[in-house]
């Protein structure tokens, strides 16, 4: 029992902060602006009260500030095209999966750590209690763990991570121990620990599963959009049945801004973030707009 309080409160922790932290509003909708950002990813922020964004144009991590704009915290040469980005505050860490692997950062500093090189082209990453990442890695059948020193060993390897051009994509780490992951190309998602991996049950796969985020009322956010299949641009938010064998969809929203890819936690909801990526990838046009909206 006294472990279970104690994860209770360091997740609270890691949402707002401090465990007396007065909530602030935020705007439903944030018209965010940046030099040519392009963000994939996004993070809240709880020791600046913040969203971070990762931009696969700059290479960089940036804090949104409270005029919206994004201003650099990280900037590492070997840092190209940042995806998934994460904040452990415990530690004083922001951790992002790019091209070669995992970058490991100071938060309050922005300062490099550990540049991880693994895989084949990292994704997105889940952290534990421990402060272990979980990194997926699209075109292979691996999923990665990186403990606090940086050092990476395969977590799990199966055929069924794989797709024929991006497999699995957004994971989360949840707090009985496993890990949820979504494949993109098939809309699939699993229940992972190590070297085991278990299909959830779904009524109806979510193809283009990108961005997943594990809200405190054990619900899911599912993001998808149809930027490298014939998916919807929509935030899902499932239930489970059981401890993860399956799950309901008890929300659906048709996104209107095209081409949402994930989402973050905080403690005045749940954000997602449309870096225009559906701009840059089709039509080669740059912008220095990103929008990030309550679910």
């Amino acid at each position: 029992m006294k472990r279970t309080v104690l994860m209770v409160i360091a997740f609270m922790l890691a949402l707002t902060g401090t465990a007396t932290a007065v909530p602030k509003s935020l705007p439903k909708v944030i018209d965010g602006y940046g030099e040519t950002l392009h963000p994939e990813g996004v993070a809240w922020d709880p020791t600046r009260q913040a969203f971070l964004v990762s931009s696969i144009v700059r290479g960089t991590i940036s804090v949104v500030g409270k005029d919206w704009k994004a201003q650099t915290l990280v900037s590492d040469p070997v840092l190209t095209q940042p995806l998934g980005v994460h904040v452990d505050a415990v530690r004083n860490r922001v951790l992002a999966a790019y091209s070669q692997g995992l970058g490991i950062f100071e938060l309050s500093t922005g300062r490099t750590l550990h540049l991880v090189k693994f895989g084949k082209a990292a994704n997105d990453l889940a952290i534990d209690w421990f402060g272990n990442a979980y990194v997926t890695d699209p075109p292979g059948e691996t999923l990665y763990k990186v403990d606090v020193n940086g050092n990476a060993t395969p977590f799990v390897t199966d055929k069924r991570l794989a797709g024929v051009a991006h497999g699995m994509n957004g994971v989360v780490w949840h707090p009985a121990g496993f890990l949820l992951v979504v494949h993109y190309e098939n809309g699939k998602i699993y229940k992972v620990t190590r070297n085991r991996l278990v299909e959830v049950a779904l009524d109806t796969p979510l193809v283009g599963g990108d961005g997943l985020a594990l809200q405190p009322d054990g619900s899911l956010v599912v993001v998808t959009n149809k930027l490298g299949v014939p998916g919807q641009d929509a935030v899902t938010v499932l239930r489970p049945r059981g401890l993860w064998s399956g799950a309901v969809v008890s929300k659906r929203t048709a996104w209107p801004i095209t081409a949402p890819t994930t989402a973050a936690v905080t403690p005045y909801g749940t954000y997602v973030v449309n870096g225009r990526l559906d701009w840059l990838l089709n039509e080669g046009r740059l912008s220095t707009q990103f929008i990030i909206s309550k679910v």
